[in-house]
């Protein structure tokens, strides 16, 4: 028997996830070239920038609001909250250890592996 849900304003759909990040320029360089995309766009109030994607929309943010103020900068991700799909796990794996990407895992399962950006946020590619 399923259960009735009982009504809501909130939509059941995520519609953009942040990464915190210490320096808007060059995460949006690094993740642009990550995804193979054009760093299009403009950054935002000096904080945000919006990465083209398919999908869910990522963006970097350096969050003056959430510590990102402070000397060490906002905290990152200890632990991956999304991942990013690939079909090729493998060529994906290659690809991070070409372009030097912190590498934490080898493909586990032949299925995902785990990497850091340059601001250390721990992420994920799953296949």
């Amino acid at each position: 028997m399923s259960e009735v849900r009982a009504s809501s304003p909130i939509k059941n759909r995520i519609s953009n996830v942040f990464i915190p990040v210490r320096n808007i320029e060059n995460a949006r360089d690094w993740y642009c070239k990550l995804l193979g995309v054009a760093p299009d766009g403009d950054i935002l109030f000096g904080h945000l920038y919006a990465l083209p994607m398919d999908g869910t929309s990522l963006v970097l943010d350096q969050m003056p609001m959430w510590g990102g103020n402070e000397p060490g900068g906002p905290p990152t991700y200890q632990t991956p909250a999304f991942m990013f799909q690939t079909e090729n796990i493998q060529a994906s794996y290659e690809f991070m250890k070409n372009n030097e990407v912190e590498l934490v895992t080898e493909i586990q399962n032949e299925q995902w592996f785990a990497f850091r950006d340059p601001d250390g946020n721990l992420l994920m590619v799953c296949k």
